[in-house]
């Protein structure tokens, strides 16, 4: 009989599979329960506390990340932990997804709207012995004469209701019908009733975050917005893990396309219900994100992204009806997905270009969506050239000590004051570890006093310690062991380590080649930049100033610098509700040069140097 887990505090409870991990269960109950290495035990942030029941035996990997006596509290890995009987499991506050900061906010870029999707107020005489026509043939007519429209078409799953549909809104005074009728192209896509308004969703699929936008498609304007955790990082953090899964069977990918899919119509039905509308009101939806989460939502081949030249299995814009993904809109809605670049930048940049409107711009500017996966665009005088930079995932917290996702306790600002620090953490709640504002911060300090040569190396200083051969800088003193808080119990301190700081150097390192890269093979110098534009979620939290003094960024005035949020949400919602903007995107892309960074031969030395402070 499988064994019933009851995980706390989220109130799921359900059974889990004989030797399924509770990594494993948790996912199949829908607990988010962080997991950066995909769940084969070298992250260690799944930590969860087992309060009662039967478990596996603590495993060497439970050891690496875990003190003995938080072991003897019941602390395991979830990935590492087989319930084998009925447990009641607590999830901490930072083994957690669900509570995650989303970021959707964005520069507006005004546009008048234009959309693609249409809606008629249509009123019909209903059939009579003297007027046999059909349903949709009336309808047509109607349109035609009332509107000068011409509807060549009708969507099949719109004639399966058509009949319904136009005898539930009857004008009691004349008998008429009244019905609101939206075309996309000569296509009727949707019936609905005359008062309401047809909307569109805007989705910028992140590897990590999905960004979602509720827009009433007459005036362009965003009714509501929301952002939420990537289901699939329960699979794997970066996109080479999600691929590798995806091609281990047709099952693991549908698997992959449907947990999007699903976080999709779940949000979808919860902005609508926030304005009081239906999600069979969304007429039109488009979708940017990078190529890899691109192709998984498709469901399309995603081997060969992972294998070098990394060729897409396509590049054009497409338009595809929202039924046949499995989403849950208007009968004969469609979703646009606009151009991929190449094989490691996606519809997402082309949309962060559009929404910056980089294109128009003279000079040299420097735009750049920092991610796992970073898009970097230089705009020397209107020539576009892009590039993609492997930072990894050290600024959203991976691979750092104590670090973690920008979620209530972690550490988003620091200075050094002598010896004592000074920090803020999300939440106002004592800390629990760093996210990526905050370990840019600790570079940039550390390097300012000192503590940090030029090749990062970790000198003397009160705050220094030794542990196991490795130096550490102390950030947040000792803290008493409780029962109650997972990252008390398995550890003693909060510690910056000389392997947090080549694991930085190495993301910054990459970052700032790929800068140095596209100028030197447009021929233009540092200083020659007049802007730079900085997008993406960490870019809209990150002191500028401290990525300055680590150099990640180069060395210019902050006034050269603007935090503009989420632009790829902003261009996809731009796409959305402008036909012109739309068309602009496919232009745009066509316009991007693409610098592949490891085929160029002066990579490794441009890499060497831009892994120095300074």
């Amino acid at each position: 009989m499988s064994p019933l887990i009851d995980f706390e505090p989220v109130g799921r409870r359900g059974e889990c599979p004989k030797d399924e991990t509770l990594q494993g269960c948790a996912r199949l109950l829908g607990v988010g329960i962080t997991s950066l290495c995909g769940g084969i035990g070298k992250c260690g942030q799944c930590i969860v506390q087992i309060v009662d029941g039967h478990v596996s035996a603590p495993t060497p990997e439970d050891a690496e990340y875990l003190t003995p006596d938080a072991i003897a509290q019941g602390y395991r890995l979830a990935c590492r932990t087989i319930p084998l009987a009925d447990c009641r499991v607590r999830v901490p506050l930072e083994s957690l997804t669900s509570p995650q900061r989303m970021q959707v906010e964005g520069e507006e870029t005004p546009v008048a709207p234009d959309p693609l999707a249409k809606s008629y107020l249509v009123t019909l005489q209903p059939p009579s012995l003297d007027d046999l026509r059909a349903d949709a043939g009336r309808l047509a007519n109607a349109l035609q004469e009332q509107h000068h429209v011409t509807a060549t078409r009708v969507d099949l799953d719109v004639l399966r209701e058509i009949s319904s549909s136009l005898r539930a809104h009857i004008d009691r005074e004349s008998g008429s019908w009244r019905v609101r009728v939206v075309t996309r192209e000569g296509e009727v896509i949707g019936l609905l009733p005359p008062e309401a308004s047809p909307l569109g969703l805007a989705i910028d699929l992140g590897t990590t975050k999905i960004a979602a936008y509720l827009v009433h498609l007459a005036s362009g304007r965003t009714l509501a917005s929301h952002g939420l955790m990537n289901p699939q990082i329960a699979y794997g953090e970066d996109v080479v893990a999600r691929i590798a899964l995806a091609e281990q069977d047709e099952g693991k990918r549908s698997l992959l396309r449907q947990l999007v899919v699903g976080a999709v119509n779940e949000v979808a039905t919860e902005l609508c219900s926030r304005v009081e509308a239906e999600a069979s009101q969304i007429v039109d939806m488009v979708v940017v994100g990078n190529t890899a989460m691109h192709h998984l939502f498709l469901g399309l081949p995603v081997r060969q992204l992972g294998l070098a030249p990394y060729v897409p299995a396509v590049t054009s814009a497409l338009d595809v009806k929202a039924r046949d993904l499995g989403l849950q809109l208007a009968p004969g809605a469609y979703v646009h997905l606009l151009p991929n670049v190449a094989g490691y930048v996606g519809a997402d940049h082309a949309a962060m270009l559009l929404a910056t409107q980089i294109a128009d711009l003279r000079g040299v500017v420097l735009a750049i969506d920092i991610g796992t996966n970073t898009e970097i665009c230089l705009a020397n005088e209107g020539v576009l050239t892009s590039t993609s930079c492997a930072s990894g995932p050290a600024f959203e917290g991976a691979h750092i000590k104590h670090g973690m996702r920008a979620a209530n306790g972690a550490i988003e600002r620091l200075r050094l004051v002598g010896d004592k620090i000074e920090y803020q953490t999300i939440g106002g709640v004592p800390p629990v570890g760093l996210c990526g504002s905050g370990i840019v911060d600790v570079m940039a300090q550390l390097f300012l006093a000192g503590v940090l040569d030029r090749q990062g190396r970790m000198q003397d200083h009160p705050r220094v310690r030794e542990v196991d051969g490795v130096r550490e800088f102390v950030l947040v003193d000792e803290l008493p062991l409780l029962s109650g808080s997972a990252s008390e119990a398995r550890r003693s301190a909060i510690v910056f380590t000389q392997q947090d700081v080549r694991q930085l150097q190495l993301a910054k390192g990459a970052m700032r080649t790929g800068i140095e890269m596209l100028l030197s093979t447009s021929g233009r110098k540092v200083e020659e930049i007049d802007s730079v534009i900085i997008a993406g979620a960490f870019g809209s939290y990150i002191d500028v100033s401290s990525a300055i003094t680590i150099g990640l960024f180069p060395r210019l005035s902050l006034e050269r610098f603007h935090q503009v949020g989420n632009a790829a949400g902003m261009g996809a919602k731009l796409a959305l509700v402008s036909r012109a903007k739309r068309d602009a995107a496919q232009v745009l892309a066509s316009r991007i040069g693409y610098l592949e960074l490891a085929a160029h031969p002066l990579f490794s030395a441009t890499f060497a140097q831009a892994m120095l402070l300074g």
